[in-house]
C-alpha cells in the first residue's frame, strides 16, 4: 500500500470518529426530550422538503414504510403533524407540520447553535477560520 492510500485511511478513520462524537454532542444540546431524534428527524425532512407522503417520508428517511407510519401516528398524536388528502390519490395523504412542530424545531436548533456558538468562542480566530473551511470541505464531500 502507498503512503496516501495509508494517510487517506488513517485520515478517513480520525475524521469519522471525530465527525461522530461531535454530530452526538450536538443532539444532546435537547430542548424537548419527549420528541425522539427519530420523530425530530421525520419533522427536519418535512421542514426541508415541504409537505409529502407517507411512503415518501419513509424513503427520505430510508426506513419502511410500516416503520414510518408508527412515528406518523405518534407525531399526530403530539400535534406536530397535520394529514391533509392527497391532490391525486385518495388512498393517500399528506402530511405537514404544525406551528407547534415549527417552533419545536426553531428552538431545537437555537439550542444547538447556542451551545456550539459558546464552544466556538473559546477557539482561536485562526482556529474558527481552520473551521470554516473544513465546513466547505466537508459540504464537498456529502455533495459527491
Amino acid at each position: 500500500m502507498s503512503r496516501t492510500t495509508l494517510d487517506t485511511a488513517a485520515l478517513a478513520h480520525e475524521l469519522r470518529l471525530a465527525v461522530m462524537r461531535f454530530a452526538r454532542r450536538l443532539r444532546n444540546q435537547r430542548v424537548d426530550t419527549s420528541v425522539t431524534l427519530t420523530h425530530l428527524s421525520a419533522l427536519s425532512t418535512l421542514k426541508r422538503h415541504g409537505p409529502m407522503s407517507a411512503g415518501e417520508l419513509a424513503a427520505h428517511e430510508r426506513v419502511q414504510p410500516p416503520s414510518m407510519t408508527r412515528v406518523v401516528v405518534a407525531l399526530e398524536d403530539m400535534g406536530l403533524v397535520t394529514r391533509t388528502p392527497h391532490p391525486t390519490d385518495r388512498r393517500q395523504v399528506v402530511l405537514g407540520l404544525t406551528d407547534r412542530a415549527g417552533e419545536m424545531l426553531a428552538a431545537e436548533g437555537r439550542a444547538r447553535e447556542a451551545w456550539l456558538s459558546g464552544r466556538l468562542q473559546e477557539l482561536t480566530p485562526e482556529e474558527r477560520g481552520a473551521l470554516r473551511e473544513a465546513a466547505t470541505i466537508i459540504d464537498k464531500l456529502v455533495s459527491g
